[in-house]
């Protein structure tokens, strides 16, 4: 090879800096092992970029070895950019990793959360292994990250390891470059690791060797354990036990929503729920999701984990302690973020003890703290894609690589579902799900994870870019940040957030179907047809508005939003057909009153939700009238519907000051259908079919008005799956180029990322 018969003299040397998600992940071992194997010595050091790496060899086998950094040192790296330059030639006999350097300003990435890999689980249950049982296994490959960081670089005097020591064992391991826990930072062992500890109902200690079984002891009894976590405290109770679940959902206020399963594994998820090679490429994914699955008829599991519904959450174990309460026979345990409906997760023990006092019987906890507070993660598969729905544990807060640099931007998302987002060159943080803005903790969580990511990244926003309703309390705090804020349209958001995250040019048709956001004619607008052109957007469509009777009172109660469609569409008439399924979850009394109070128009102003339409045709089914949690009308729509195929009803586009789409044939179609006695199964599937016939023709014209063929779909009503799958379908034979999220949710979690996109292109 040339330069190697030159003599020592030949030797050079080069400094390669590799940015991009390189620390926490093995990258500096990795490094060290590669440096071996092209006879490259130097050094390694984690730095407030990414990783510094000082090479000294051959011209060859320098170009080789960084030529290989990207592809060979971790499977789990993200490398966003890899420059060598000279260097001083120093003459290193060996290649070693140095303490980092954090004297500049941060511009690594944070790892995200990692599950138990292979080589952890098969130590984990080795009665020979030194960690065997032992809770907190982990090494370079697997464990806790983000949820343990205080600050970059990421050392573990910068994480909640710095109060544990290590012992003399783990200490080689962490210097043995041939070690899979070299440099792992969170490396442990039961001699100087964190420890376990069971808690029973009042929080008191609970003498015992097997923390693990006192607590599977509790839940084999029927009974609700709060368990310790990686992102937080889960309330867990046996998924196989009715009254257990039932109990739980009492305590925890959590009316009708459905509840997130753990399965022991594969096998075990076989047992109640369907799914394809592509389904369980997302559950075995880095990122552990929740995903979810057709339930299988019957269901196995007890009918209250996901009443209703045609589908169960599901996820693996992803902590070695899951893994050792499942070695404890259990196949399936309901494992529920630990809060009471619309609060925080609770992260602190004495703060789980406080705050679910009451609900747990007993407590798995232990003493190594959890710095940020991660909820799971939340996907679904639709038209070949995992879509997530809610991000979290596993998935923040690697970033989403945008198209072109962009100011440091603080956007400060939605009321409900917050998210918010940092960007930071080409790089746009999303943050883990936050919460309902509506609760006071929930907001003091919103200002902490403002401060705490902005911190660990390094930034300070030159611009803070909000939502356009001045109520919002994510729209407060920008406004009072004392930096310049942008108000960016809601539905503007939610597309832009698919472009940002596709990373699309050029203007785009987007389909914005949500529940409520703020117009820019100050009406409530949620079923939209928009020209989206960066930074500017047009509203070419809409649904045609319809009365909102009672504000925010139609939301939890469909039975108003049926008697505003009927009334928009009969006027008073429709009251005396008292055999409407409507009248027997609302009296006509009671319907009567609320058509009055649209006469004359009182509390309830026009809208164009298409939330509040699935709400509609959900009540004039007899399907729902009051419901326990948002959306639930909607997702129960889509359950009954099922994947039937159904004729669509009628439609009716409207030509005048841009498009207008009449619901008024659908309604007398569902009408009709009930007249002539036709089940509410088929109604449901004509309603989706009618939306997915709608928006083809909807674009088709706009397509040809416009030129513009590529449309983004995005929007809270579009986790609905036969939807979304229906209309990719649809408009892909129609030539549309089709876009919807994957990285960030359709629903307001993903409204942050399209607030600092529109932000960014102002």
């Amino acid at each position: 090879m040339k330069g190697q018969d030159s003599g020592p003299e030949a030797r050079q040397a080069r400094e390669i800096t590799i940015t991009g998600l390189v620390q926490g992940i093995g990258f500096r071992p990795g490094v060290v092992r590669l440096a071996k194997r092209f006879n490259i010595s130097g050094t390694v050091r984690n730095t407030e970029s990414g990783v510094l790496v000082h090479a000294e060899g051959f011209e060859n086998d320098l170009a080789a070895f960084a030529a290989a950094i990207p592809r060979s040192v971790s499977p789990l790296a993200q490398v966003t950019g890899i420059a060598a330059l000279p260097a001083a030639f120093d003459g290193f006999r060996d290649f070693t990793i140095l303490e980092s350097r954090d004297r500049g300003p941060l511009r690594t990435l944070i790892p995200p959360d990692l599950p138990t890999c292979p080589e952890c689980m098969a130590e984990l249950f080795d009665r020979e292994n030194r960690r065997y049982l032992y809770p907190f296994i982990n090494c370079t490959y697997c464990g806790p990250r983000y949820s343990i960081i205080k600050t970059l670089p990421y050392d573990r005097p910068k994480t909640s390891m710095e109060i544990f020591p290590l012992c003399p064992a783990c200490r080689a391991e962490y210097e043995d470059p041939e070690d899979r826990r070299f440099h792992a930072e969170p490396n442990a062992c039961p001699v100087c690791g964190p420890r376990l500890a069971f808690r029973d109902a009042e929080g008191r200690p609970v003498a015992t060797d097997d923390p693990v079984g006192a607590a599977a002891t509790v839940l084999k009894a029927g009974k609700i354990v709060a368990v310790k976590g990686i992102g937080g405290f889960h309330l867990c109770v046996d998924a196989e036990n009715e009254e257990a679940v039932s109990r739980l959902r009492d305590k925890k206020y959590r009316g009708d929503k459905p509840l997130a399963v753990m399965a022991r594994n594969l096998d075990a998820i076989r047992i109640f729920a369907e799914f394809s090679d592509k389904e369980e490429q997302a559950l075995l994914s880095a990122a552990r999701p929740i995903l979810l699955l057709r339930k299988k008829e019957p269901f196995l599991l007890a009918e209250d984990v996901s009443t209703g519904l045609a589908s169960v959450g599901t996820m693996l174990p992803y902590a070695p302690v899951h893994h050792l309460l499942f070695s404890r026979g259990f196949r399936a345990v309901v494992m529920t973020s630990a809060n009471r409906s619309g609060e925080p997760l609770c992260i602190g023990n004495e703060e789980a003890l406080a705050r679910l006092s009451g609900v747990a019987d007993g407590f798995l906890v232990h003493d190594r703290d959890i710095r940020v507070r991660c909820d799971d993660s939340v996907s679904h598969l639709v038209a070949g894609k995992a879509r997530t729905m809610r991000r979290g544990r596993g998935l923040s807060p690697a970033p989403i690589r945008l198209s072109c640099e962009t100011p440091q931007i603080l956007a400060c998302g939605a009321q409900e579902k917050n998210s918010i987002c940092l960007t930071r060159g080409k790089d746009a943080f999303v943050s883990q799900h936050i919460g309902d803005l509506d609760d006071f903790a929930t907001y003091g969580y919103f200002t902490t994870a403002v401060t705490h990511l902005g911190s660990i990244l390094g930034l300070s926003p030159e611009l803070v870019a909000c939502d356009l309703h001045p109520d919002y309390g994510s729209t407060r705090y920008a406004r009072q940040s004392g930096l310049p804020a942008l108000a960016v349209q809601h539905h503007h958001a939610h597309i832009a957030s698919v472009a940002a995250e596709h990373r699309l040019s050029g203007p785009l048709l987007g389909i914005a179907l949500d529940g409520a956001g703020l117009g820019t004619d100050r009406t409530v607008w949620g079923g939209e047809v928009l020209l989206v052109e960066g930074a500017r957007f047009t509203r070419l469509g809409h649904l045609s508005p319809v009365p909102l009777p009672g504000g925010d009172a139609a939301a939890r109660e469909p039975w108003r939003m049926a008697a505003s469609h009927l009334f928009t569409r009969y006027g008073t008439s429709f009251l005396d057909h008292d055999g409407l399924p409507l009248f027997t979850l609302a009296p006509v009394e009671k319907v009567s009153a609320l058509c009055r109070m649209m006469a004359r128009g009182l509390n309830a102003p026009p809208t164009s939700s298409m939330g509040r339409l699935f709400d509609a045709v959900a009540a004039l089914v007899g399907l729902r009238g009051t419901c326990t949690y948002e959306g639930q009308a909607a997702m129960e729509l889509e359950a009954l519907a099922g994947v039937q195929d159904a004729a669509p009803y009628g439609f009716l586009l409207e030509k005048g000051d841009g498009l207008g789409i009449s619901c008024g044939p659908l309604i007398e179609g569902v009408l009709r259908d009930l007249a002539a006695g036709v089940s509410a199964g088929t109604i449901a599937a004509r309603f989706h079919e009618t939306l997915v016939q709608t928006f083809t023709a909807v674009c088709r014209e706009l397509g040809k008005k416009t030129g513009v063929w590529q449309v983004a779909l995005s929007g809270g009503v579009f986790q609905n799956r036969r939807l979304l799958g229906g209309l990719f379908a649809a408009l892909s034979r129609e030539g549309f180029s089709v876009y919807a999220n994957e990285q960030v949710p359709a629903n307001d979690g993903g409204i942050s990322l399209g607030q600092a996109w529109v932000a960014a292109l102002s």
